[in-house]
């Protein structure tokens, strides 16, 4: 059983930070279970704001760059030590922010830094609302991930 408590809150906004979906989700505590919490988690998730996604990204760490806890482990599978992968990475990524004004964003979990790679550049080429859209999916994938990964019995 997953009760509304601190402790939960916590592990939401670290799932995604974010207060309105935060609070959305521990409002219908008690879940029976963490397939019932990610359901909510979900729906919850689907009509971020753009200030909603930028609040997201303020806990966010850059891909490629050093990071700890839940983000590390996610990009753990990506790691490169090749230079010429992580100088490209640096370089896709300045060029997303000065595209896009933010950081690039992706669920790194199950994807080869290559993969990821590719994917910058895909989003590069997409309009801003395009890109939009994206970045708060990518959210909603990453918490939902996480919610897995907190509440784990």
């Amino acid at each position: 059983m997953i009760d509304d408590g601190p402790e939960t809150r916590e592990r939401l906004a670290t799932a995604l930070h974010v207060a309105r979906w935060v609070d959305e989700v521990a409002s219908g505590c008690p879940y029976p279970s963490v397939d019932a919490l990610v359901g909510v988690g979900d729906l919850a998730a689907r009509s971020l704001s753009s200030a909603e996604v930028d609040e997201a990204l303020s806990a966010h760490p850059r891909i490629g760059e050093r990071s700890s806890g839940l983000s590390a482990a996610e990009q753990a599978a990506s790691s490169t030590d090749d230079p010429a992968l992580v100088a490209a990475m640096a370089d896709g990524n300045r060029a997303y922010e000065e595209r896009f004004g933010r950081i690039f964003l992706i669920r790194a979990a199950g994807r080869s830094r290559p993969e990821i790679l590719a994917e910058l550049h895909r989003r590069l080429q997409l309009t801003d609302a395009a890109e939009a859209a994206e970045v708060a999916d990518q959210l909603r994938q990453i918490a939902l991930l996480r919610l897995r990964t907190l509440f784990a019995a």
